[in-house]
């Protein structure tokens, strides 16, 4: 079975599995909205897959507990009798629960309270025990926790492996989302890019496999929502090397999201608490830290106003701060996130990271979305920049990028920057999921994959399985192109009588004519001056004191093709032969005399 075959299976499976858990909301008709029924199902659907993660191991956990219980310290034992970081000391199950609906609220929040703390803290995070009194007034908690007892709720690890359950978890996030009118994209990336993501990060990767004990890396996502895209890392890692080690770390906002996350670590056998809840921007959880790889899709079109004060804190710290380079307009926080990145790379790490276009060349000279492009390039980090298709992603059609970011390229890669467009490196989706229509399918990521290791320009071409052709195109640039000098022109005043107006003896400015010129960086500025200002500008000058230093990265421009137009004359043809199709057409609906 292909990757790609694997994915559209496990999608269908999980869609259904998704469906089925959803359909429990109609136990909530009328005591709950439907964009609030997430707010019951997603905390139950955490707690079931702990149930039936803990079921086989409960009568030695109830046995261990009996044991110990007199110990001020008992985590270890439980911990090591339920086979995971987490337990429940409950002498109740679902099925039990479900065998006493007179005694369901004393039963159920029994249960609740023994789990470990670990567990609390993210039933607490969701604020789960605000909808058990909900529940109990509407008298549909018994019935809740009846659904979740049948055979489509069973969410036990030899029936669904961790990484998919995660996807029915963001599944479950999607369709709350939905209903409750909010972007699902904000929370999760679909496997296609993810996929693609881990990929570009591994290729070129010269550190991954120098150590002979195998691949050992340090994973982090500033952003991780569910936490797929580390999920999806490690698990690719995994492939390459089945004894990898790979450690997880990530920090999310959402305390839905988060709860997931950290669920998903917990029964996978992580480190719950290398998964931290608050901001990134205005709460580093990993200060200090540094990791191999980081892999994330911030939010983009979102303000940072909240977070303002620590922001600017931050920024003024310099060279020490993760803000210090440089701050975007507050209207859109995403290069915070690409500099918070940055900071967080070890010497040799590696980052993909998705961007809209704005990264790519909003801001004026010497702004702070330029000054960021400046930190990165003059510091030769920026590897690479991948144009994805548009109508990738759940929530926005619009055009998005992967920036590869490296603090440490080889050698034939120094100095350069290579801009990849694979919009047209894609497979249309048979049924849309929102605003994503096409797939990154494993024809076309092995394709992108490979014109960024190959590392020259050209157009290449794959096949898909359909006889379909995708294409992707890379252009090497030198990273100092980026660069430019924006020079500022003057022109002198004149007199009504076409005279320069003298002022201390120099020709006066005339500010209505000032204007801007951007001279790339490895040009000489006074020969750039000569040949394209003065023949068209006599007399003007330069203001060297106004002379600043810009990058922008000018994607759509490195790729435009210019398309000879048709001679006049063909047109005009084509005009008049359109023209004489519709007199026809006329006469034919309402004869020739009109009548």
């Amino acid at each position: 079975m292909t990757s790609d075959e694997g994915i559209a299976v496990v999608g269908r499976n999980i869609q259904e599995k998704a469906a089925l858990i959803w359909n429990v909301a109609n136990t909530l008709y009328g005591a709950y909205k439907p964009h609030e029924y997430g707010l019951v199902i997603l905390p139950m659907v955490v707690i079931k897959r702990f149930h039936d993660c803990l079921l086989p191991t409960h009568q030695a956990v109830l046995d261990k507990y009996a044991e110990i219980e007199d110990l001020a310290v008992k985590d270890g034992f439980l911990r090591s009798a339920s086979g995971y970081q987490f337990y429940n000391t409950s002498p109740f199950t679902f099925d039990t629960l479900k065998a006493d609906s007179a005694n369901i609220e004393d039963n159920f929040r029994a249960y609740i309270a023994g789990f470990s703390d670990n567990v609390q803290d993210i039933l607490g995070r969701m604020n789960f025990s605000a909808q058990i009194e909900r529940m109990v007034e509407a008298k549909v908690l018994y019935q809740v926790v009846t659904d979740f007892c049948s055979d489509k709720a069973n969410m036990s690890p030899d029936r669904i492996r961790a990484i998919d359950m995660g996807y029915i978890f963001e599944n479950l996030v999607q369709r709350f989302s939905e209903s409750y009118d909010e972007e699902a994209g904000a929370h999760f990336t679909s496997r296609d890019i993810i996929y693609l993501m881990c990929d570009l990060l591994v290729a070129n990767d010269r550190h991954a496999f120098m150590d002979s004990d195998g691949i050992t890396k340090t994973v982090y996502d500033m952003a991780m929502g569910t936490s797929q895209m580390l999920t999806c890392l490690e698990e690719r890692l995994k492939q390459l090397d089945a004894d990898a080690d790979v450690t997880c770390f990530g920090q999310e906002f959402n305390a839905f999201t988060f709860g997931i996350a950290k669920a998903d670590m917990l029964i996978r056998g992580g480190d719950p608490d290398n998964m931290q809840f608050g901001d990134t921007l205005n709460d580093d959880k990993f200060n200090g830290y540094q990791f191999d790889y980081c892999i994330s899709n911030p939010p983009f079109g979102i303000d940072w106003k909240r977070e303002a004060a620590a922001v600017e804190a931050e920024h003024k710290k310099g060279p020490s701060g993760r803000f210090g380079p440089g701050l975007p307009a507050k209207s859109d926080g995403q290069m915070l996130f690409m500099l918070n990145g940055i900071a967080k790379l070890k010497q040799g790490g590696r980052m993909s990271i998705i961007q809209n276009g704005s990264s790519l060349s909003t801001g004026d000279a010497e702004s702070g979305p330029s000054e960021i492009r400046r930190y990165l390039i003059e510091n030769d980090w920026l590897d690479a920049i991948v144009q994805l298709p548009n109508d990738s992603f759940y929530n926005t059609g619009i055009a998005t990028y992967v920036w590869i970011i490296t603090k440490g390229k080889p050698n034939d890669r120094v100095g350069k920057v290579q801009l990849i467009d694979a919009s047209a490196c894609y497979e249309n989706r048979r049924k849309p999921i929102g605003n994503k229509r096409v797939d990154i399918t494993e024809t076309a990521r092995d394709l992108i994959v490979q014109v960024y290791g190959d590392y020259r320009d050209g157009a290449f071409e794959a096949k898909t399985q359909d006889g379909k052709t995708v294409v992707c195109k890379s252009k090497m640039l030198d990273a100092v192109s980026f660069g430019y000098n924006q020079i500022t022109v003057e022109s002198p005043l004149l007199n009504e009588h076409g005279k320069n107006v003298l002022k201390n003896g120099k020709p006066a400015t005339d500010s209505q004519k000032r204007d801007t010129e951007n001279v790339p960086l490895d040009e000489d500025i006074d020969a750039y001056f000569e040949r394209e200002v003065l023949p068209y500008n006599p007399g003007s000058w330069i203001d060297r004191n106004k002379t600043k230093v810009g990058y922008e990265i000018p994607f759509t421009r490195t790729f435009y093709e210019y398309k000879q137009l048709e001679p006049a004359g063909v047109i005009a043809k084509r005009i008049e032969e359109h023209e004489r199709v519709l007199i026809e057409k006329l006469h034919a609906l309402f004869g020739k005399d009109h009548e």
